[in-house]
């Protein structure tokens, strides 16, 4: 597995300031997707254990309130472990911290059930669909794509979405 890149202070991929990582490898290929760069398999540098230590030092600043994961695509099988590893060393070291993550894959249909939504506070889910893009919608690019509540999505086993009016303060 691999990963494009890590911004240690990105106030641009959720809420307040954030680690945020993105990691290497799509098969989506969206219609202008915001990381094209992201989407070969085998470009970026390797992400392994290592890499995940650095990512949780990272955070162990008190103004860092949460860990983003982006791509290429975090629930592609070829990324997914490394992805659950990342989510549940963070929240093991980080229990208070949010983790925020973006997917093409839809969380009802491809991964309500996959070990790392124990970890994941915020899913963005489904592709980016050009047609549909809003540039007035907060934290998603297309009018498709749902922000979700994951822990409250699982405790009913429903979709429990994230409104625009309760994004301002989250």
């Amino acid at each position: 597995m691999r990963y494009s890149k890590i911004r240690k202070m990105d106030i641009s991929n959720g809420p307040g300031v954030r680690v945020s990582v993105f990691m290497q490898g799509c098969t989506f290929n969206c219609k202008n997707c915001f990381n094209p760069e992201t989407h070969d398999f085998n470009e970026g540098k390797e992400f392994n254990d290592d890499v995940i230590d650095k990512i949780i030092e990272l955070c162990n600043k008190d103004y860092v309130v949460g860990l983003s994961i982006l791509g290429g695509e975090p629930m592609h099988a070829k990324n997914i472990d490394g992805t659950t590893k990342l989510a549940k060393a963070f929240k093991e070291k980080y229990p208070d911290k949010t983790i925020w993550a973006w997917t093409g894959f839809l969380f009802d249909k491809d991964l309500k059930d996959k070990e790392v939504m124990k970890y994941i506070d915020v899913l963005v889910d489904g592709r980016y669909k050009d047609e549909l893009h809003d540039f007035r919608l907060k934290w998603r690019g297309s009018s498709n794509q749902r922000v979700i509540d994951v822990q409250k999505s699982l405790k009913q086993n429903k979709i429990v979405l994230i409104e625009d009016e309760e994004l301002i303060g989250v």
